[in-house]
């Protein structure tokens, strides 16, 4: 970690900024995590951030099978373990997907963009091909666009894009500042 948590229950200076730290850890179920740690360094940060995300977690009509596999793959490329380690377990437990595509996720080479994928359905590679694009770089060609479009609503594909730029976010925070000492556990160079 490039900056010190703060403590679990930290004395803000102020009834505001308490009042933040109550929301995110009511969000959390009554705990902070390493990355709230870390964003409550900037306590009106850490308010939208955590208003932001709790609409991307848990207000969209997404299933958890494909947010989670655009967030793992989002981590997966941008080298975001804390990130993948925290949400591997929620895309296992969608059921969708098997373990070895799961893993296959890791893999830092662009999805192909036609043709299928062993593990993944239509839908699902659709959600990765669109997910590689906006990482990887942020245009997204229109052939990966329709294809997304062909098997998603018109608030399914804003939620799809939502989810994708905000979990681009998360990982870059966390890589950036090191959140949960993951350079060192997963051999990330920082130097």
């Amino acid at each position: 970690m490039r900056l010190p948590y703060i403590p679990d229950d930290p004395q803000m200076p102020n009834e505001e900024d308490a009042a933040v730290v109550q929301r995110v850890k009511d969000r959390r179920g009554g705990k902070l995590i390493a990355l709230d740690k870390t964003l409550l360094h900037a306590p009106p940060v850490a308010d939208g951030w955590n208003s932001f995300l709790k609409a991307i977690r848990t207000q969209t009509t997404l299933p958890d099978s494909v947010r989670e596999t655009a967030i793992c793959r989002i981590a997966a490329l941008n080298q975001a373990w804390y990130e993948w380690d925290a949400h591997v377990p929620i895309l296992e437990k969608a059921d969708v997907l098997d373990k070895s595509a799961i893993e296959r996720l890791k893999e830092r080479s662009k999805v192909k963009e036609s043709g299928s994928e062993p593990g993944f359905d239509k839908k699902h590679l659709a959600v990765l091909r669109y997910t590689d694009a906006m990482t990887l770089g942020c245009v997204v060609p229109q052939a990966i666009f329709d294809e997304l479009k062909s098997h998603y609503s018109d608030r399914e594909v804003v939620e799809i894009t939502s989810t994708v730029a905000a979990y681009n976010c998360v990982s870059r925070f966390l890589v950036a500042l090191d959140v949960g000492e993951m350079a060192q556990k997963y051999n990330v160079d920082m130097s």
